[in-house]
């Protein structure tokens, strides 16, 4: 009884940590997407992502300081070096979408296709890309009308898929979605996800006269969907890569790229919908 208590304890005190983390790290957003201006919001974002950078690395095998220090420099470069060919950003998130659809194959095709994200300089070069395209999503989503809202939109949708997914996971998860690359994610869990975005985010899009009924269930349940493959691309990354965490940033996450993924996965399709 005792030991059955002592796991009881450490359980809720996992999840009190991940609710603080999830409530702290939403009220931060919100109020960077709507009184920031834009070149904090650059900024903001462009910490967020070079700290997932550092957390990447690992993917690639680097695992010293200055491996990771180095390979947050030169995604700050890419990130410089892109505001000089803004022209180019529309192209760049198209091919985005292109790359991350390859990467939910991969999820599909695991573990017979999963030996190419063993090649170090492809993750290298591929999480460069993709946290790069995340900050460029942004700034492009943050620069149109009603962006804001659509940020704020897209943040709403990969947090109620997350939290519908783990309470309802938890609580009714039989299903693995992955077993062989994320054993702790269940179907039951990911149709909670679905679901509670659909009841919270879908209703703001039909009410707002932005989508017919249709297309709100439609584009919902799409973005919703591409949220938990993103997930489960990272996760996909790790098994490969024999890293167990990200990293040890937010309490009850894990790293930070635990608490992003679905966000850079969401964003590219975000934007090539709407802007």
């Amino acid at each position: 009884m005792r030991n059955a208590s002592v796991v009881l304890g450490v359980g809720n005190s996992v999840l009190r940590n991940r609710v603080y983390t999830a409530l702290l790290l939403a009220g931060l957003t919100a109020v960077t997407i709507f009184w920031a201006p834009l070149w904090l919001f650059a900024v903001m974002f462009a910490i967020a992502a070079s700290l997932g950078a550092y957390e990447w690395a690992a993917f690639a095998g680097w695992g010293t300081f200055w491996h990771r220090a180095g390979y947050v420099a030169g995604l700050v470069l890419c990130i410089l070096l892109s505001t000089t060919q803004r022209e180019y950003w529309a192209q760049f998130i198209g091919i985005l979408c292109v790359v991350w659809t390859f990467g939910f194959a991969s999820i599909a095709l695991h573990p017979r296709f999963s030996n190419v994200f063993k090649t170090k300089w492809l993750v290298v070069v591929l999480g460069w890309s993709l946290l790069l395209g995340a900050w460029i999503c942004l700034v492009s989503m943050f620069e149109i009308e009603n962006g804001r809202l659509w940020l704020f939109w897209l943040f709403l949708l990969t947090t109620a898929t997350d939290v519908g997914a783990f309470f309802w996971g938890r609580s009714f998860g039989r299903t693995a979605l992955a077993a062989t690359i994320s054993p702790g994610k269940t179907r039951e869990g990911a149709l909670g996800g679905i679901t509670l975005a659909l009841l919270i985010c879908g209703p703001a899009l039909y009410l707002g006269g932005v989508l017919t009924i249709y297309e709100t269930i439609g584009f919902t349940l799409f973005m919703s969907v591409v949220s938990i493959l993103g997930d489960l691309f990272e996760s996909l990354l790790k098994r490969v890569s024999g890293v167990k965490d990200s990293g040890n940033l937010l309490p009850g996450h894990g790293g930070l790229l635990d608490r992003i993924d679905s966000v850079i996965a969401v964003l590219p399709f975000l934007v090539w919908s709407v802007a």
